[in-house]
């Protein structure tokens, strides 16, 4: 304990006595973490923002026109027993001309050149979250195109690609920005300690001629870099707050 006492009161001292080489390394240390936290942060939001944009996605199955109510019911049911699909919406042609007349509003009148109704009716399939790999899509798709009552398939491939293409960006960008301040804050808090290792260098050797030991020696050090890191810590973290 009296080990403890003499290493905590040589450490305060020391750290006022050299406190503006100290104070920079704080602010360092503490800009460091407020770059990494924002950072952080952004990728968070970026990443919960994705998954939003996310729960809408799903398949657009379009029908064969000759298809009858009863094979459309069993296209349905097929489509229940399937445990990757969480929602299925079925759209008639009658209400997908609706839609489309809707979206269109003033200009409905180019519907007219038509004699009947040139939209198929379809399903929309909302899959199960966590599905969104697009070589799995891919793949789901390919196998719902093939049932014979099935006409084309839609799944907006070149979205989801740029969505997984986005999503494994950020994370290689936050694992190298993480590591780049890592290393920044450790070689500040090295040179640091290195520093004021080599300005009591003759006070080490006082130290050792006496019988000191090495861990009695380096004790001082050890809590006065806690202490530094502390400090930066509690800096980052009000200045994140801020």
């Amino acid at each position: 304990m009296r080990i403890f006492l003499y290493s905590l009161h040589t450490a305060i001292k020391n750290l006022w006595h050299e406190k503006w080489i100290n104070f920079l390394t704080v602010m360092t240390v503490g800009v460091g973490l407020i770059l990494l936290g924002t950072f952080i942060l952004i990728t968070l939001n970026m990443d919960s923002a994705i998954k939003r944009w996310s729960k809408g996605f799903g398949i657009v199955v379009y029908l064969n026109d000759d298809l009858s109510r009863d094979e459309e019911e069993e296209l349905n049911e097929q489509f229940q027993k399937d445990p990757d699909i969480e929602e299925i919406t079925y759209v008639s042609r009658a209400a997908a001309l609706s839609e489309l007349k809707d979206a269109l509003g003033d200009k409905q009148s180019i519907l007219q050149g038509f004699d009947k109704n040139p939209l198929p009716a379809s399903f929309e399939l909302k899959l199960r979250k966590g599905l969104l790999e697009p070589d799995w899509i891919r793949q789901k798709a390919l196998e719902i195109k093939q049932m014979t009552q099935v006409e084309d398939v839609q799944y907006g491939e070149k979205w989801l690609l740029s969505l997984s293409s986005m999503t494994d960006d950020m994370k290689i960008i936050a694992i190298l920005f993480g590591a780049v301040i890592f290393v920044a804050i450790a070689f500040a808090s090295y040179s640091t300690i290195k520093i004021l290792f080599y300005r009591r260098k003759d006070e080490i050797e006082t130290l050792k001629l006496l019988g000191a030991t090495r861990g009695f020696i380096r004790a001082p050090f050890l809590l006065e870099g806690f202490f530094i890191g502390l400090s930066g810590g509690i800096a980052g973290f009000l200045g994140l707050l801020s």
